[in-house]
């Protein structure tokens, strides 16, 4: 029969919500506090040194500290009638949507705070990649399931969105919205942010701020939640958000490791023994583990409730027992995983001796039970039901019982399903339940394997619905140039794709990328881990995940920002960016360029109307983007994006001339998005760089020699002939020797000099060795060792190249006017003196159309990557339309002192009260 409904309760996009009705749960040792907060129990404690309270952050002393036995929470006792948080042990029953963590990999975050223990990181600890929760090693099972949800995925989905709110971690300086006093501190776990918005608040307040989410200051910027669908069933949230993989080195969950771990502490006091405890069958045979201190004359009671206490369990401890080893008669067959598969290895017992110490956690036997059904995903307006069932209770009579419960008991049975979902720190798991399937025998496997695995399972009643399954792979490194049919028999070959179950959406024939539109997950998941294996033509095969962006839906006022990162760039401070912009926007508009290029994230928002282009790397990574911006363009809605440049290079001479700045030093990322939302649009002319080489090379066919192919290559900042192409060919070879050594602009820097005293005595007579025509027309050339064509007023690291003096000859260069300015230097101490603003160069020429005949292999560099070019023809001219730059605006943005006037939406007093 049922026991009753459930009010909905929570908040979307899968935070916990409080609920102030929740009581601790009763213990046995000394009594609670009077005033219970969510699923506390707290007991007095006597304080030796000064410690902090997590609800009002000031010191608590001596005998006025309440603490709870379960998450370690700390309360004043005047305060602990404002405690709203909820302890760890019931927050997976508060969550609204479960979603998944995505955890890098582990390192050390100084004055950071475990979410579930609330103590802090002292040693080596995870933060999950797309939101602000950090845990300790050994909390990492015990984590909440409730990540961002930041796309549509089929399973209760909404376009509206309330805060998710996230507690700690927030800086001292921190104020609440509501009271506009400080919530944050250094010193504990304190005050919530909503990872969406940024909107501060103090535990006691933010309950009373309007739920609904307005995306804050960045709103305009965010690719909104609700516009992004991505079925994901069997990729792990690293394959969604497209995070290297090879950075994860933290052992698996499912990998055998010592359970003795980081929380897991030895008492010394003789009075007390230290036991051993395994929470089922799972952890005995993973030899996963925690321990407990007791004293020696504890009762039974006792040492149960401790257990439960160690793995954050909240349950009466009545319903549990402990097993020794020698009472065990577990063998290795009868050990079940999680989906009820007998493990097939050799028999034998587990435990050959008796340990004494160690224990198994036990539920005792029900013969019925009270189990919540969550009808979340029908939309009914209430967070779950509660049925009680028995031995005879099946999956077809709950779910007879819930539609009885929700006036739909004329609908067929046969259109719902029972889902049996477990809420894991770092993967949701689904599974749909047999109509036939005994709910209590089901309960009682579940709890055989892990109590605590228990605790964050539900089951949720669903309609019997088939969705369409449509997964989108982008696979690139194929030959370039080749036909859809050529590029399916190459992946029939190499990947053995099956047609039925995909078709080629997209070819990027230029480029040698497919896109793979696949109607089996299974399928899907075989073809992109074979794909990270396979190489074609020498060439390695790389394989993403690619989210649909749902741009019908898109706000009018919407233009998403596409970020991409090179994380080799700026002394690897590029991984430390692609961590903030994807806790700052959504995950799914930020691109890796060392997984796939820019090509995919241009095919994500190639039906987006409007958007912006952030590209975080030196010059060499803007003309990469510019350039596959370029051969794409024609697929694009948006076929003119803005671009902003956020410098990580050495030189970064086109982010100096955009007012970017010389280098990125560690600004806040969100000053960074602020700025680019406030930056105006210039254009910027590109150059189409034909290079002609006139000496045959020996085919590698036949062996016959032919003339060299001509080949063609953008410019964007200036191209360089002679002794400027050296220094920089010299600096690529050092760099090629030891790339590891080259992770700083100091260093970079330092590399260039050495290079330059090495050529300094160094002549050429360069004017002898080419030929100059600019606009048809001959030019003579002066004695110089080196050639410069500039589109750009800045040259080598910020320098003048051209100088500010006055000159009747030619016009004031611009970035937009259609000409180029060339200039030429007589070695390397004229360009010394040129960057040090000693000198200017040789004004030559300025045109837009320019022809130089090489008599000799010269070395040559264009933005910064060099080469030896033979002897032939070099044509510089005007390469299309001219491309959409972002100029950093001249006006400071504001600072972020007041959260209504940065990164929130201003919440009134007036409002919170209604």
């Amino acid at each position: 029969m049922a026991v009753g409904a459930r009010a909905l309760l929570g908040s979307r996009g899968g935070s916990p919500a409080s609920s102030p009705q929740l009581g601790g749960r009763s213990r046995s040792q000394p009594p609670p506090a009077p005033f219970g907060a969510p699923g506390h129990g707290f007991r007095r404690v006597t304080l030796t040194k000064p410690t902090f309270c997590h609800c009002c952050t000031d010191f608590i002393w001596g005998l006025a500290g309440y603490q709870c036995e379960v998450c370690n929470f700390m309360s004043h006792e005047k305060c602990l009638k404002h405690v709203k948080i909820p302890c760890s042990c019931i927050a997976p029953s508060l969550v609204r949507v479960p979603v998944a963590h995505c955890f890098g990999p582990p390192g050390h975050y100084k004055k950071k705070f475990c979410t579930v223990c609330r103590k802090q990181l002292e040693s080596l600890a995870f933060r999950c990649e797309v939101c602000e929760l950090h845990v300790h090693t050994d909390c990492v099972p015990f984590a909440c399931s409730d990540c961002r949800q930041c796309h549509q995925d089929g399973h209760q989905d909404h376009d509206t969105y309330h805060h998710h709110w996230r507690e700690g971690n927030l800086s001292s300086s921190a104020r609440c919205e509501v009271c506009k006093k400080t919530c944050g501190s250094s010193e504990v776990l304190s005050g919530m942010r909503c990872e969406w918005c940024g909107i501060l608040a103090h535990a006691s307040c933010y309950i009373i701020v309007p739920p609904e989410c307005t995306f804050g200051r960045l709103r305009n910027m965010i690719l909104p939640p609700n516009c992004v669908r991505l079925v994901s069933r069997n990729f792990s949230k690293m394959h969604c958000f497209r995070i290297s993989e090879s950075l994860q080195t933290e052992p698996d969950e499912d990998e055998d490791v010592d359970g003795l771990t980081q929380g897991s502490v030895i008492s010394t006091d003789s009075s007390k023994q230290t036991l051993k405890i395994f929470d089922g069958n799972d952890a005995v045979k993973r030899n996963q583990f925690r321990l407990i201190s007791v004293p020696r004359i504890a009762k039974s009671e006792e040492v149960v409730e401790a257990a439960l206490r160690a793995y954050y369990v909240n349950d009466d401890q009545q319903h549990y027992e402990l097993q020794t080893f020698s009472q065990q008669t577990l063998f290795s067959d009868d050990i079940i995983n999680r989906n009820d598969a007998t493990e097939e290895t050799n028999p034998g017992p587990v435990f050959r001796e008796v340990v004494p110490e160690a224990w198994i956690i036990r539920a005792k036997p029900k013969d019925h039970e009270i189990i919540r059904i969550y009808p979340g995903w029908l939309k009914v307006g209430m967070a779950y039901i509660s049925l009680r069932i028995d031995k005879e209770s099946t999956t077809e009579t709950v779910i007879k019982e819930v539609l009885l419960q929700l006036g739909r008991q004329t609908e067929c049975l046969q259109n719902f399903k029972l889902l049996e979902v477990l809420m894991g720190s770092k993967q949701v798991q689904r599974m749909v339940l047999d109509d036939q399937e005994m709910i209590l025998s089901r309960l009682k496997d579940i709890r055989k394997t892990s109590i605590r695995q228990m605790t964050q399972t539900r089951f949720y009643i669903v309609e019997n619905n088939k969705s369409v399954v449509r997964v989108n792979l982008f696979v690139g490194g194929l030959p370039p140039q080749l036909s859809a049919e050529e590029y399916t028999n190459i992946l029939k070959d190499d990947l053995a794709i099956k047609t039925n179950l995909l078709s080629l959406s997209h070819v990027y024939s230029m480029q040698g990328a497919v896109v793979l539109e696949m109607s089996c997950f299974s399928e899907a998941e075989r073809i992109y881990m074979l794909a990270k294996d396979t190489m074609v033509n020498d060439k390695q095969l790389t394989a993403t995940v690619i989210p649909e962006v749902l741009h019908t839906k898109l706000p009018q006022n919407c233009c998403p920002l596409l970020v991409f990162v090179n994380p080799k760039s700026g002394g690897l401070k590029g991984r430390d960016l692609l961590y903030s912009f994807r806790k700052l926007l959504n995950p799914h508009q930020v691109f890796e360029l060392t997984n796939g290029g820019p090509l995919p994230g241009f095919h994500t928002f190639s039906q987006v109307p409007y958007f912006r282009v952030l590209v975080c790397g030196g010059d060499g990574t803007v003309g990469w983007v510019l350039g596959a911006l370029e051969e794409i363009r024609h697929t694009l809605v948006c076929s003119e994006p803005s671009v902003a440049i956020l410098p990580l290079g050495t030189g970064n001479d086109l982010g100096r001339v955009l007012r970017w700045g010389a280098g990125y030093s560690g600004e806040d990322p969100y000053s960074v998005l602020i700025s680019v939302d406030e930056a105006d649009d210039v254009l910027m002319d590109r150059w189409t760089i034909l290079l002609d080489a006139q000496e045959a090379v020996e085919s590698a066919e036949n062996g016959i020699l032919e003339p060299e192919p001509p080949k063609i290559v953008q410019m964007n900042n200036y191209c360089g002939l002679g002794i400027d192409a050296e220094l920089t060919l010299g600096f690529h070879h050092a760099r090629e020797e030891e790339p590891g050594k080259f992770n700083s602009r100091f260093h970079n820097k330092g590399v260039y000099v050495k290079v330059g005293l090495q050529r300094i005595s160094h002549t050429r007579n360069l004017h002898r060795d080419i030929k100059l025509k600019v606009d048809q027309h001959e030019v003579e050339l002066p004695s110089i060792e080196g050639l410069i064509f500039i589109n750009i007023p800045s040259w080598g690291s910020g320098a003048d190249l051209w100088g500010s003096d006055h000159d009747n000859r030619f016009e004031k260069p611009r970035i937009d006017d259609g000409l180029l300015e060339v200039v030429g230097v007589t070695g390397v101490v004229h360009m010394g003196q040129v960057q040090g603003g000693l000198r200017s160069g040789i004004r030559i020429a300025q045109g837009s159309y320019f022809r130089v005949t090489l008599l000799k292999p010269i070395p040559v560099q264009v933005d910064g990557e060099p080469w030896i070019q033979p002897p032939g023809q070099i044509i510089i001219s005007v390469a299309g339309p001219k491309v959409h730059m972002l100029k950093k605006s001249k006006q400071k943005p504001k600072k972020p002192g007041s959260l209504k006037e940065t990164r929130t939406d201003s919440v009134s007093v007036t409002e919170v009260g209604r």
